[in-house]
């Protein structure tokens, strides 16, 4: 990690443009676990982020590019009135720098708003700052990405379209088309619905004081053993009677969590929507038998 750091931070000093750098994400927390493979995400405060953008070979100082995505000009939700523009590279020596460039105006206005966006809330650490831009910019808390309690409202919703998906993935698996079921099933049923229950559940149990991580990263340390082969068993191929099976035991371990947390939170399981999806759900299996 400091080879990487050092070399970045060297390239900065060098570059007239880049004003200030900062580290931001796990590398940039002290208690973050971070492996040989986590990516260096590294923000860039820039006189100008046009060059930046228009010759894109300064990705090239850092090593020999693998590969590299480039996000559009885009503006930036906080602060409207700018834009920004970010690359995310993998480097042919193994290492992942994920890089978004601001203009100066951008951290001047933070700071003058004291109020983080998510992503520096979540953990920074200033590797260079020429001109004293990041003197004045607030600590973060680092629970920007941590899960708030739902309220009932939100708590029912996501039931509800949890099971709004159920009908689409049977009808698809009768129809023997797999594509779109697994579309539904291992994508907008888990990563929307069923991993925003478990994320609730984790939470709790940690007084609502830790966040799980990006597309269900942490589930595994943080669930029980049962819990997480419970979740294994919503995983198949590409068999249908498989993911038939998947698609009941995703019901089956949804319905668990959710029940708890609404016990948790003191919110009523909606029984009657689970019972009268789920008996549509086993009449279409046993047509296509």
């Amino acid at each position: 990690m400091d080879a990487v750091i050092n070399m970045l931070t060297l390239w900065a000093e060098s570059n007239d443009s880049v004003r200030a750098m900062l580290l931001t994400s796990s590398r940039a927390k002290l208690d973050a676990s971070v492996d040989d493979l986590s990516d260096f995400d590294v923000l860039l405060i820039v006189s100008d982020i046009t060059p930046f953008h228009t010759d894109r070979s300064w990705i090239k100082d850092f090593g020999r590019v693998l590969v590299a995505y480039w996000d559009p000009v885009q503006g930036v939700p906080e602060v409207p009135e700018f834009s920004m523009v970010g690359s995310v590279v993998q480097y042919e020596n193994d290492y992942h720098i994920d890089f978004i460039v601001w203009p100066i105006g951008i951290i001047q206005q933070i700071v003058a708003a004291q109020n983080l966006p998510d992503g520096l809330d979540d953990g920074y650490r200033v590797l260079l700052d020429k001109d004293g831009l990041a003197d004045s910019l607030p600590a973060p808390t680092c629970t920007a990405y941590i899960p708030k309690k739902p309220t009932e409202a939100e708590y029912l919703q996501c039931i509800e379209y949890f099971f709004s998906d159920i009908p689409y993935v049977a009808k698809c698996l009768w129809r023997d088309e797999l594509a779109p079921a697994k579309w539904c099933l291992d994508y907008d049923m888990k990563y929307n619905f069923l991993f925003k229950m478990l994320e609730w559940w984790i939470a709790h149990q940690h007084d609502w004081a830790i966040a799980v991580g990006v597309n269900g990263r942490g589930l595994k340390k943080h669930l029980p053993q049962k819990y997480w082969a419970k979740l294994e068993a919503t995983y198949c191929g590409a068999d249908i009677d498989s993911n038939w099976d998947a698609l009941f035991s995703s019901i089956t371990f949804f319905r668990q969590v959710a029940i708890e947390v609404g016990q948790y939170l003191e919110y009523t399981y909606p029984h009657a929507l689970d019972k009268g999806v789920t008996a549509h759900t086993e009449r279409v299996r046993a047509k296509s038998h």
